[in-house]
């Protein structure tokens, strides 16, 4: 099982015996599990617990699984897994354009229902994965931050920066598009009060530039905005 913690499953069928032979096969398999006989208990349970993803069974009294899909995607994307003796072709794809992640038909094999929620899991873990790198890695054209190695690279070249220098492009870069006066990035960067020493940060936008613009004359990049401050143009 991926992960380091216990991922939690919440089952919901209004037939207890399989609730309960899911229940058993799940926790074989190192998971926790909640279970609900109905529509509104399930939406309880996932109010007052942290639910990793959803078992569902669609025809169920007071509030059927569609109903249920529907008001769970409105607080949040929890993986929705739909186990239905609606099994033919159009049960399925309405299912799924509901917003299910997959759909397994009664009657089921309790392995087969196992092995679909460990691969939901997997794709989990490679999203959030991606999501993380993607939010460690900002580039625009030519030009690449690598924010967890405190890297710069202009076309695929690294760059040697200083911490300052990086600091200053990481601040623009991460919010390309704001104009930041120099006041704003001294007190970002050296995190003290702005005493007025224009060419400092004038310096250092200078040397950035040699670093990443294909002719620091007319940069653009690292952008001046007159009488204002300095914008990290998007490209």
């Amino acid at each position: 099982m991926e992960g380091s913690t216990i991922k939690t499953i919440l089952i919901i069928d209004d037939e207890a015996q399989i609730r309960e032979l899911l229940s058993i096969y799940l926790k074989n398999y190192g998971f926790a599990t909640y279970e609900a006989g109905n529509g509104v208990d399930a939406l309880a349970v996932f109010s007052n617990v942290q639910i990793d993803l959803v078992i569902a069974d669609i025809m169920m009294p007071m509030m059927d699984g569609y109903e249920l899909l529907k008001k769970m995607r409105h607080i949040s994307e929890v993986p929705f897994l739909f186990l239905s003796a609606k099994s033919d072709d159009m049960d399925k794809i309405m299912g799924l354009q509901f917003g299910a992640d997959d759909y397994v038909g009664k009657p089921f094999n309790p392995i087969e229902v196992v092995s679909r929620v460990q691969a939901l899991f997997r794709r989990m873990d490679v999203f959030s994965k991606s999501e993380k790198q993607n939010h460690e890695i900002i580039q625009f054209g030519d030009v690449m931050l690598d924010l967890k190695s405190c890297k710069l690279y202009k076309n695929g070249q690294q760059k040697e920066v200083t911490s300052y220098e990086f600091k200053i492009l990481s601040l623009l870069m991460k919010q390309a598009g704001r104009v930041f006066t120099k006041a704003s990035i001294y007190e970002h960067v050296w995190g003290q009060e702005y005493i007025g020493d224009e060419n400092l940060i004038m310096v250092y936008i200078s040397k950035l530039r040699e670093k990443i613009e294909d002719n620091p004359r007319k940069p653009v990049y690292l952008i001046t905005i007159r009488g204002l401050g300095y914008r990290f143009e998007k490209k």
